[in-house]
């Protein structure tokens, strides 16, 4: 499975000390991880939304977005 460069999503940070140094939202302590924890569970966006009073939908939208496009995106072979 890939890893995803988080530091390159402008929509999170990992601040050490805050959520023991998870991905989380940029000014949150959503961590990243239970969006697609959640997704994989069924839920969709709006259930997200919903669930957790006071996210921002576009933040969210960009987490997503970020790691489908980060997925997309063909490993470098090394030769």
């Amino acid at each position: 499975m890939a890893v995803l460069d988080w530091s390159q999503c402008p929509a999170v940070e990992s601040v050490p000390g805050k959520v023991s140094g998870a991905w989380v939202l940029k000014g949150t302590r959503m961590p990243v991880s239970a969006i697609f924890e959640n997704l994989e569970a069924g839920a969709n966006l709006d259930d997200i939304m919903e669930w957790y009073d006071g996210l921002d939908r576009e933040q969210v939208k960009a987490v997503i977005e970020f790691a489908a496009r980060s997925l997309d995106k063909a490993p470098a072979l090394a030769l």
